[in-house]
């Protein structure tokens, strides 16, 4: 029993660290309000406009941002003490959600200004997603990275299950208010772990933070064709199958508008992560992560696409769960082969792409699937998007040899 749980089973090694132990803490619980919020707010769009058009600009409100701050967060990171910059980039986004909570006090209905704010929110998660990912090396040996990465994605997946479930629950007894209440509440939990941290001053080659240093991480990206087509291909899965903008008006159509059947859509790709996550064991022994990361991100499309096609709740959940492992199971693999092959002094930038594109590429999922569902229906953004999705990953993948047969090495500095 001891054998099967050390070898298929979550590897919690990292938690013995102290300092890893309560940044991962504090990162899921305020990570649960972070959700509360990402849902009330797309709900609350869709109830002032009955569009999922308008759900769907969530998607650019986010992704600008995204890509200005987190790519320049990045630079920064291997330039300061990232232990303050975590700080800063946490109380931008406490702020966001503090105005957001105001708005809805003052009864604002402004589409607008809702869209403004969850910019400045998205800016305080383009700092602190970078700054968090270029930390995890400092804190731990180079063998338990993995292990940590996969713990990380794990409480952030069960953030993105309970938040969600407890946005149903908020919204329908207590509203837009208690649900942006809430988040603001949690978020101490962050900026304490945050606080207790300890000096993290950058270490080897420190290059003054601007676009030169932004534009040398993206050239050391596009020496390496690996690492670039392990990005290629999350871009892929989030932009061409996410279905998220959807479950608003699927919710409505389908489920007579419930808060609860809402919830759950919203929480079911996450359901799959916690549980790819508990099972994850075996991750760290594949040895062909470049084909395994394109059949992976396959599943992840076939399974949103069979959703789409799903009447009963319960299955399109199941669904959708199924494609949520897969997700996981990818993002470990891209995040350890950035931060155990990435000198230190480059290691801000190059999660400043990841956060770009792990979080930038949803925000192109939503816009795409908006404006696609405004044009063909909800049903065929949905379902059209998950098999584009599949083929297109197998096709590049396919399509790139050195990526197709990568194997990981103690440390990379090229193509293998």
């Amino acid at each position: 029993m001891s054998d099967f749980v050390r070898r298929h089973m979550v590897d919690t090694r990292p938690l013995s660290s102290a300092d890893y132990r309560r940044l991962w803490m504090g990162q899921g619980v305020s990570f649960i309000g972070f959700q509360l919020t990402s849902t009330a707010v797309s709900k609350q769009i869709y109830d002032i406009t009955g569009s999922s058009f308008w759900v769907g600009m969530l998607g650019p409100a986010n992704l600008i941002p995204l890509v200005v701050f987190g790519l320049w967060g990045g630079a920064i990171a291997d330039a300061v003490d990232r232990r303050r910059l975590l700080i800063v980039g946490a109380l931008i986004a406490w702020t966001a959600t503090l105005v957001l909570l105001i708005q809805t006090a003052l009864g604002s209905r402004s589409v607008v200004l809702l869209l403004v704010t969850v910019a400045v929110h998205a800016t305080g998660f383009a700092i602190t997603g970078p700054t968090r990912g270029a930390i995890i090396p400092r804190l731990l040996p180079v063998e338990l990275v993995p292990a940590a990465n996969t713990l990380n994605f794990l409480v952030a997946s069960l953030g993105s299950v309970i938040g969600p479930l407890l946005a149903g629950v908020v919204l329908a007894r207590g509203g837009y208010g208690t649900a942006y209440l809430a988040d603001a509440l949690l978020f101490g939990a962050g900026f304490y772990a945050a606080v207790r941290l300890p000096r993290l001053e950058p270490v080897g080659d420190v290059v003054r933070p601007g676009l030169r240093s932004v534009v040398d991480g993206l050239r050391y990206i596009s020496g390496n064709r690996v690492v670039m087509m392990s990005f290629v291909v999350d871009i892929i899965a989030m932009a061409f199958a996410l279905p998220r903008a959807l479950f608003p008006e699927t919710a409505a159509e389908r489920f007579g508008g419930s808060s609860i059947a809402f919830g759950w859509l919203t929480a079911s790709i996450a359901i799959g992560s916690v549980l790819g996550g508990l099972l994850s064991g075996w991750v760290g022994r594949v040895r062909r992560q470049g084909m395994a990361l394109t059949f992976t991100i396959a599943v992840w499309g076939l399974s949103v696409a069979a959703a789409g096609l799903a009447r009963e709740l319960w299955l399109m959940v199941a669904l959708l769960a199924v494609g949520g492992a897969a997700d996981l199971v990818s993002a470990v693999w891209r995040q350890t082969i950035l931060q155990t092959h990435a000198p230190d002094e480059m290691r801000g930038r190059m999660q400043g792409v990841f956060t770009v594109v792990v979080a930038g590429g949803p925000r192109l999922g939503d816009l795409r699937a908006g404006i696609t569902a405004a044009w063909f229906g909800a049903t065929a953004a949905w379902v059209g998007g998950g098999l584009a999705c599949a083929v297109a990953v197998l096709v590049a993948g396919a399509a790139v040899p050195a990526f197709w047969r990568y194997r990981p090495t103690t440390r990379e500095t090229g193509d293998k």
